[in-house]
């Protein structure tokens, strides 16, 4: 590859051959089969079959390994469900010729099953369907592989676990495996995430549960174990003695649209925060695993969210965006947060003293999901350059990916003035023509590898709920009302007081602008 040029290649072949041999999975023979359970839905459509799309696009679902299955209460045809998918395979313009051609060929791919979710006649067709594909690719009995993607509420989690125990599992074992994929949300509180995850646990041991949170296949959340500890000049930096605050923040421009009866169930906390946020906050502050294996990684993510203290009611704001219980799937007298800061400190060595501060919203000015590390001041400032900000190290999840860290220069001139600017990289501008898979795709590739180290193990689920139970009963209760704000803005105001009192000093006359191209 010449220096400055980049082309776009499969992605297991980034990793360097000592990585690949001591981490990667032995290749499985058994044909694959891949059950979209919800294939009727929205989540199937626009996120589900795109990735599977993208996935055969790039040569790792080979068509003559793989089936794909939908299956739904609906009654469709297999051209019916074609249909319904195939303006969502390819994002933007008008696909090519080309991608026509690999559009109709993946399609062919699909076959479509209709049942209830808690009888078993439906599931026992949908087997023979799955056997038949088996049978025709000349798989040994219990060699073949069989995923199933939970597209569906969780409500029917547990009568589809037990169909599918019951009627779709492989017959013996040479080999092959069932694996399921379940969506959050992993119930709605502790008791009711231990209720779930006993029922499934009951039907299927936990390497072959795989609980999605699409966060952790983001490609900078997954960069942020190689950034701390493949890179010497973080490690002595790495805590309380040099970092001040820590914020993990989302912001969407926009109200529930349309699914705000759904989103009243459940709130921002539970929505966001709780999973999403969390995720991020355990990689930022775990300890370095004994090595990349799935269950080192998961166990220090556990040991991070076991020494979260509980959550103080001063360090909370809520608020609710005008407007919001104008929706007419909305109760009137709603007190479901559409937006919250709360500050989460963790109780070691590392980390006492430093406020995480995890804020998400909706209807507010900007729309951006990002890490801010914000370094102490430099003691002794002899430059009196405190009052531009601090130093920063900034991870750009959405939009417009990127790495920058803000730090303070000497303005260009004949004076010696400071100002603050960045060294940055932008994925846009550094890697061009290298396209950025989405989360989905690559954690759809990993439960096919069997490789469980983006996902949550059930002890960290119930760590992270016992976190959050209680302030979220509070609010549920009434007890914990959130604050108006109104749409476009930046939330409450309390929750910038909130983050001055925490520690956090904006900087002021400063803005990072993605570099063009």
């Amino acid at each position: 590859m010449g220096s400055g040029a980049w082309t776009i290649e499969k992605r297991s072949s980034f990793r360097s051959d000592s990585f690949a041999r001591e981490y990667e999975t032995i290749p499985e023979t058994g044909c694959l089969s891949v059950i979209v359970l919800g294939a009727s839905g929205d989540l199937a459509k626009k996120k589900t079959f795109p990735a599977l799309f993208h996935l055969y696009r790039q040569g790792f679902l080979p068509p003559d390994e793989v089936h794909i299955f939908g299956y739904a209460r609906t009654k469709i045809s297999d051209d019916d469900l074609r249909n319904r998918i195939r303006g969502y395979l390819i994002q933007g313009k008008d696909a090519s010729g080309e991608q026509s051609e690999e559009i109709s060929k993946f399609l062919q791919l699909i076959k479509y099953v209709s049942g209830s979710y808690d009888s078993g006649e439906g599931f026992q067709l949908l087997d023979k369907e799955i056997s038949a594909h088996e049978f025709s690719k000349n798989s040994m009995d219990g060699s073949s592989r069989r995923l199933f993607y939970f597209a569906l509420p969780p409500s029917v989690y547990p009568s589809v676990c037990k169909m599918i125990k019951n009627y779709c599992m492989n017959k013996s074992d040479l080999g092959g495996w069932t694996r399921i994929v379940v969506e959050k949300p992993f119930g709605k509180d502790l008791g009711s995430a231990e209720k779930l995850s006993a029922q499934i646990g009951e039907l299927f041991e936990e390497p072959q549960i795989y609980r999605i949170d699409h966060y952790l296949g983001k490609e900078l959340v997954q960069n942020m174990l190689v950034l701390r500890f493949a890179n010497r000049f973080f490690l002595p930096l790495w805590n309380r003695d040099n970092i001040d605050n820590v914020q993990i923040v989302f912001r969407e421009d926009f109200g529930t649209e349309g699914r705000g009866g759904y989103f009243d169930e459940y709130g921002i906390i539970r929505d966001i925060i709780q999973n999403h946020l969390l995720q991020v906050l355990c990689l930022v502050a775990m300890e370095k695993p004994v090595s990349l294996k799935p269950e080192h990684i998961r166990d220090e993510k556990v040991k991070v969210l076991q020494s979260v203290l509980p959550i103080k009611d001063e360090e909370v704001v809520l608020g609710q965006y005008e407007g919001y219980r104008d929706d007419p799937t909305v109760p009137d007298h709603s007190n479901t947060p559409t937006f919250a800061t709360v500050i989460l400190r963790i109780h070691n060595e590392r980390w006492e003293g430093v406020p995480f501060i995890l804020k998400a919203g909706k209807a507010l000015n900007s729309r951006k999901a990002e890490i801010r590390v914000q370094f102490k001041e430099v003691p002794g400032d002899i430059f009196r350059c405190q009052k531009q900000g601090r130093n920063e190290f900034v991870i750009r999840l959405q939009p417009s990916e990127a790495i920058y860290m803000k730090l303070t220069v000497k303005q260009p001139g004949l004076e010696m003035a400071t100002v603050q600017s960045e060294l940055d990289l932008s994925y846009g501008q550094r890697y061009q023509g290298v396209a950025i898979p989405e989360a989905y795709e690559r954690l759809i590739l990993d439960t096919i590898r069997g490789d469980q180290q983006h996902f949550v193990r059930r002890d960290e689920l119930r760590a992270a709920w016992e976190i959050f139970t209680p302030l979220l009963h509070r609010i549920d209760d009434g007890e914990f009302k959130p604050i108006p704000y109104k749409p476009g803005s930046r939330g409450p105001a309390e929750a910038d007081q909130l983050l001055e009192k925490a520690g956090y000093v904006q900087t002021h006359g400063y803005i990072w602008i993605p570099p063009t191209l």
